[in-house]
């Protein structure tokens, strides 16, 4: 399931290393939802963390990302998490081209619609609903 969204860089962490062989990068983008801002938080993992490398705080971006989610077992109690794992960035005013430094290596073959907080919905397949 791959999303977009555009809004202002609001904060870019450092890339952190999970484990030895894993590694992300958080950062937030602010959108504007009506009259209050949205402050969302992503990721990118492994050499993917590059991808901010060209951004600053205050940047206006586009950015690609996928819905993931997964159970955790603690203690016998299931835990879910839900992460936003960005994997296309295209600073505002870049045509997405090489130029963007951005990894494309999610394609989509049907756009829906923007919704009222900047968020777009893409799906592959033929049916043209959002669920």
């Amino acid at each position: 399931m791959s999303f977009e969204l555009q809004g202002k860089l609001e904060r870019i962490y450092d890339t952190h290393s999970v484990t030895d062989r894993f590694k992300k990068r958080e950062f937030v983008v602010m959108i504007q939802d009506g009259m209050y801002p949205e402050y969302i938080k992503l990721q990118l993992t492994q050499d993917r963390c590059e991808l901010l490398d060209d951004c600053g705080e205050g940047d206006e971006v586009k950015v690609f990302f996928n819905l993931k989610g997964r159970p955790y077992d603690k203690g016998g109690e299931t835990i879910y998490f839900t992460n936003l794992d960005a994997w296309k960035i295209e600073k505002s005013g870049q045509a997405a081209s090489a130029e963007t430094g951005a990894v494309q290596d999610n394609p989509s073959t049907n756009d829906g619609g923007d919704d009222a907080a900047g968020l777009t919905f893409t799906e592959a397949g033929d049916d043209e609903l959002p669920f």
